[in-house]
């Protein structure tokens, strides 16, 4: 008798009847619930903010206050294809990429600070 069976009790095989293989619907049901899980949860809100950060951009225009996503407060002085420029202070003017705009405030959100 070896010292382990008091600490660890021995199995004992059973003859026990082949277990049924699972079909082929079973095992492909499971991936693809979990894609399907996936994609209502992380996929398509992503696409939703990129769709409404796109439009946000298509709808700005000069004299629009915005937020980059630096945090800096500005008003839209100019733009291009690619860029903006934004007025941060009197006579201060930084330019960046349309894409770094994080918010459009309402007008007046700047003069009230």
């Amino acid at each position: 008798m070896n010292p382990l069976d008091f600490l660890i009790p021995v199995a004992n095989a059973q003859a026990a009847a082949p277990a049924a293989a699972p079909s082929m619907m079973s095992t492909l049901l499971f991936p693809v619930i979990l894609i399907a899980i996936m994609y209502f949860l992380m996929i398509r809100p992503q696409m939703k903010r990129q769709k409404e950060h796109k439009a946000m951009l298509d709808k700005l225009s000069k004299g629009d206050e915005v937020i980059t996503s630096g945090g800096i407060a500005g008003t839209v002085v100019a733009m291009s294809d690619a860029f903006i420029t934004v007025e941060v202070a009197s006579g201060v003017q930084l330019r960046v990429q349309k894409g770094a705009i994080a918010s459009v405030l309402p007008k007046g959100t700047l003069k009230s600070a």
